[in-house]
């Protein structure tokens, strides 16, 4: 623990020597949720194979929304990646809500349209 608080300390202390702010310093150091981070956890692994299954057996969702990251840690779900639609977004929403329950979930979900033009 103490090794990770250095690292962040010099991290942090680099930044400010190049010019950035302690605010995009932290947020450049601070990990990153990822599907890896529940693979020890076994309730999480549970919450996120019932909510994977709902998604993939619903045929009317695109591929780009079966292959969404779905991410449990200590039960709370992240939803990651990019769908064709709103409804889709909403749909994979209220599958991973009825599985891990409401305020449970937090959709990071972004819907291409939205993203065209941003480039």
């Amino acid at each position: 623990m103490h090794l990770k608080y250095a690292a962040g300390v010099c991290a942090l202390s680099c930044a400010l020597a190049v010019g950035l702010t302690p605010s995009i310093a932290r947020a450049q150091t601070t990990p990153q949720t990822t599907a890896d981070i529940a693979k020890d956890n076994t309730s999480d692994r549970d919450i996120m194979q019932k909510i994977r299954k709902s998604v993939v057996a619903d045929k009317s969702l695109s591929t780009a929304a079966h292959n969404v990251k779905i991410i449990a840690q200590n039960g709370k779900v992240t939803l990651k990646g990019k769908v064709n639609s709103e409804d889709e977004k909403k749909s994979i929403e209220q599958k991973s809500v009825d599985v891990a329950g409401a305020g449970n979930v937090i959709d990071d979900l972004i819907v291409k349209s939205q993203t065209k033009g941003a480039n």
